[in-house]
């Protein structure tokens, strides 16, 4: 790497960070020692970030009261569902609600900060795959991580949306520098007994067996239509996603169907997955779920109800439609 482009990145990383601490302050309403205390530094320090953030233009300060909500709704949502934390991405409203890829990226923000928040020296991270989680990657800051493993959830697949799916984990790994784990298969094969040759291979096997020992995941979830990228990426056909939704499906979440109670449905393509359980993530201490839009409520309140969230993150809209559900 040259030093010019050391200098860029130490700039970029820097950025994010202010970032990040302008997010928790002014659009989730922490105190400057909260903050403080989530990134174990003084809270000179988040004093001095601040008032940099607002002399570079990083932060520009207007008064709106639909701003200063953003705290007491992701405390209702939170105490609604009995969950660990929430967080909540509160874009700019002034023009209505912000096109989906506006939306994904103040979402992958405050979920990139979720994830530092919660992570812990030695644990083990299982990564999912998808828009919303390529986002969290993108917008990570990078941070030295203590004897961390980063785990791909789901097996390789590409699709017109998103990179290859072991790029979430790559990225995710790369930015903590930990070590990553990619799960080297397909996400989905012809046959279900191509499936079970798959993963009784003795490499995959060892790595599906990792999964088992999450110590938190990162994940998103789906709705069950037509636009779903699980269709996209070539994962499920119509008449699969049709034959779902009559066995009840409301969302997806690693690949896997779920009812309105958070239950598997085992549906076509389940048994060609080669992909982490419902029971592997149900497992897991911390479970990040990271949503963007209020259409995905149904599906965030299963994912709730099944104990595959312990803490979420979503934008504002989704967190009053939680609320109303």
């Amino acid at each position: 790497m040259t030093k010019s482009s050391q200098i860029n990145r130490f700039r970029a990383d820097k950025e994010s960070l202010f970032a990040n601490v302008a997010l928790l302050y002014y659009g989730q309403g922490l105190t400057q020692s909260e903050i403080a205390k989530r990134m174990q530094v003084s809270r000179a320090t988040i004093v001095n970030i601040l008032r940099e953030s607002r002399d570079r233009g990083i932060v520009e300060i207007r008064v709106d009261g639909k701003y200063l909500s953003s705290s007491n709704l992701a405390r209702d949502v939170r105490n609604k569902f009995g969950l660990q934390d929430v967080y909540i991405a509160t874009p700019d409203t002034r023009n209505g609600m912000q096109n989906r890829s506006e939306l994904l990226s103040q979402v992958g923000r405050v979920g990139a900060t979720a994830l530092l928040d919660i992570i812990e020296p030695g644990y083990r991270v299982g990564v999912a795959w998808g828009e919303t989680i390529m986002s969290v990657a993108d917008m990570m800051r990078r941070t030295v991580s203590e004897e961390v493993e980063i785990c791909q959830l789901i097996g390789a697949m590409n699709s017109s949306r998103v990179p290859a799916s072991e790029n979430c984990a790559i990225q995710i790994a790369s930015k903590l520098e930990a070590q990553v784990y990619t799960l080297h298969a397909p996400g989905i094969v012809a046959t279900s007994e191509m499936a079970t040759v798959f993963r009784n291979e003795p490499t995959i096997k060892r790595q599906l067996l990792r999964l088992k020992k999450l110590d938190m995941t990162v994940a998103s979830i789906g709705n069950v239509f037509e636009d779903t990228h699980f269709h996209a990426a070539g994962m499920a056909s119509i008449d699969e996603l049709t034959a779902a939704r009559a066995q009840g499906a409301v969302g997806i979440i690693c690949c896997r169907f779920i009812d309105k109670k958070g239950k598997a449905i085992t549906s076509s393509p389940d048994s060609r997955l080669i992909a982490a359980s419902l029971e592997n993530l149900r497992s897991s201490a911390k479970k990040l779920l990271v949503v963007c839009g209020p259409d995905r409520a149904a599906a965030t309140v299963a994912a709730i109800r099944g104990q595959l969230v312990t803490h979420l993150c979503v934008d504002n809209w989704l967190a009053q439609e939680l609320l109303e559900n």
